[in-house]
């Protein structure tokens, strides 16, 4: 379903993928694990079709990006995104959110797209919030829109970035569950970056590790729980000594912020 085969990426003197390959089998939950500052979110731009490679290929369901004209329209068609801050339009109700899609691509009449709202809504536990504006949510509650939002327009691929940060646990626990919960009810692939453990264990397949613009370790939940990579160890278990070091450069979000071809944000 999507392959990333020897994927360089540099802004300026900065390296952040080195020769990165990955491979996310259809129907699968694949988590990608990693310190702050790693590159995992410009991973996911490079999905969507938001960043370019300076080498090698990613191809999503076939389509090779940026060398198959075919690629963009797939991704804007079938790949959806839930992001980080939920990223709703304050200005437009809960309702108005959710059926973004339709709205604007007249694809559904108004009495299917509020029973699809209304559906999806009652899937993340928001049932009769169609009147809502985002101000009037919680931070979980933003993110369960986000979720539904993605799911709306009916994706064969969801991407899902930092799902969990600025949650308290239990609503980090509602959040792992929906996630789960909508990928046995539509059959997606998935792809989250994230750097919660718990999260990663509940909901991963498989968990990736990405460390100095590689993909270093691959394997299921109990495979990178009793791991003795060194490097995996350190990280899973949050361990203060090991190879790791903190405080090294987190510049790579900002940079990768600054470098988004605009004129690609169509989706």
């Amino acid at each position: 379903m999507i392959q990333i085969i020897d994927l360089h990426k540099a802004f300026g003197p900065k390296k952040v993928f080195e020769g990165l390959n990955l491979s996310v089998r259809k129907g699968e939950a694949h988590v990608v694990i990693g310190r702050s500052g790693e590159g995992k979110s410009v991973l996911l731009k490079h999905l969507v079709g938001l960043m370019e490679q300076d080498r090698g290929d990613v191809l999503v369901n076939g389509f090779r990006m940026f060398s198959d004209a075919r690629a963009l329209e797939y991704v804007r068609r079938r790949v959806a995104m839930v992001f980080q801050m939920a990223a709703l339009f304050d200005s437009l109700t809960v309702f108005e959110n959710v059926g973004f899609f339709w709205l604007e691509n007249k694809g559904k009449t108004r009495g299917e797209l509020e029973r699809l709202v209304a559906e999806l809504l009652d899937l993340v536990d928001l049932p009769n919030t169609e009147h809502l504006y985002p101000a009037e949510l919680s931070g979980g509650m933003r993110k369960r829109v986000g979720l539904a939002r993605a799911l709306a327009c009916e994706p064969e691929i969801i991407l899902y970035d930092e799902p969990t940060t600025g949650l308290d646990p239990v609503t980090s626990e509602v959040i792992n569950e929906l996630m789960v919960r909508a990928r046995e009810r539509q059959r997606m692939t998935s792809v989250i970056i994230t750097h919660d453990m718990k999260s990663a264990y509940r909901v991963g397949d498989r968990i990736s590790m990405l460390y100095e613009g590689r993909i270093i370790f691959t394997g299921s939940a109990d495979e990178v729980r009793n791991s003795n990579d060194p490097i995996v160890h350190q990280f899973v278990n949050g361990l203060a000594v090991g190879p790791i070091t903190a405080g090294e450069d987190e510049q790579v979000q900002t940079r990768a912020s600054m470098v988004i071809d605009r004129s690609k944000i169509h989706l």
